[in-house]
C-alpha cells in the first residue's frame, strides 16, 4: 500500500512533513456521505452570528483579488501532499467586505452538504488562509470541494472546509462535525493534535 499510493519523506522533505505522515502520490479523496452538486449560479454563501448578517455571491468574490497559492496539504488519516497549487481568495481580503463584533472569538464554518467544522479567529484570520476556487489552474473538482472550499494550511484537511457556503461567528467555542466524533478542536499537524483527549 505504502509503494503503490504513497511514499516516506526523502530527507530534503522530512522537515516539511508532520511526524507520522507520508507523501501522496496521487491527491486522495476523503469525504463523509455525498459529493454535493452546486452550481456557481445558485451558490450563495451567509455570514452569521456576531457580525452584520450578509449573504454574498459567486460574483461577489470573484470581486474580490484572486492570488495563486502553493501550500502543502497535510490529512489527518497520515498522508500529505506537498506544493498544491491552487487559485483563491485571501481570506483577509474577505474579512474586509463583513463587519464582526469583537466578541466573536470563534468561527464555525458550514458547507453545503450540512458539514460543519469549527476555528479560532486566530487561526482563521491568517495571511496564509484562503478560498480556493481552482487547483492547478482548472476549476475546483467536485470531489475535492467544488466549486469553493477553505485552505488552511496550518491545520489538518478537515478544517478547510469543502463546498463551504458561510461563516458562522461565535463568543464561545462549539464543535463541528468531526470535533463531536472525537476529532481534535484545532487539528495542529506537527503536534499530531488527530484526536480529542477529553
Amino acid at each position: 500500500m505504502i509503494g503503490k499510493f504513497f511514499q516516506k519523506p526523502t530527507t530534503q522533505e522530512n522537515e516539511r512533513v508532520p511526524p507520522g505522515q507520508y507523501l501522496a502520490k496521487g491527491f486522495p479523496v476523503l469525504t463523509y456521505g455525498e459529493t454535493p452538486t452546486i452550481s456557481t449560479d445558485e451558490w450563495k454563501f451567509q455570514v452569521s452570528g456576531l457580525a452584520k448578517q450578509a449573504i454574498f455571491t459567486w460574483s461577489d468574490f470573484m470581486s474580490l483579488p484572486q492570488h495563486e497559492f502553493t501550500a502543502d496539504f497535510h490529512c489527518v488519516t497520515r498522508w500529505s501532499k506537498l506544493d498544491v497549487k491552487w487559485t483563491g481568495i485571501k481570506v483577509t481580503d474577505f474579512m474586509k467586505l463583513i463587519e464582526v463584533d469583537p466578541k466573536a472569538a470563534h468561527v464555525m464554518e458550514h458547507s453545503y452538504g450540512g458539514y460543519t467544522t469549527n476555528i479560532s479567529i486566530e487561526d482563521f484570520v491568517r495571511e496564509e488562509n484562503f478560498f480556493a476556487f481552482k487547483l492547478l489552474g482548472e476549476p475546483l473538482p467536485r470531489e475535492h470541494g467544488g466549486p469553493m472550499r477553505l485552505v488552511v494550511p496550518h491545520l489538518y484537511a478537515w478544517k478547510s472546509a469543502k463546498w463551504i457556503n458561510g461563516l458562522e461567528f461565535t463568543a464561545k467555542e462549539d464543535l463541528g462535525f468531526w470535533e463531536r466524533n472525537g476529532y481534535h478542536r484545532r487539528g495542529e499537524p506537527w503536534a499530531e493534535e488527530r484526536y480529542s483527549t477529553s
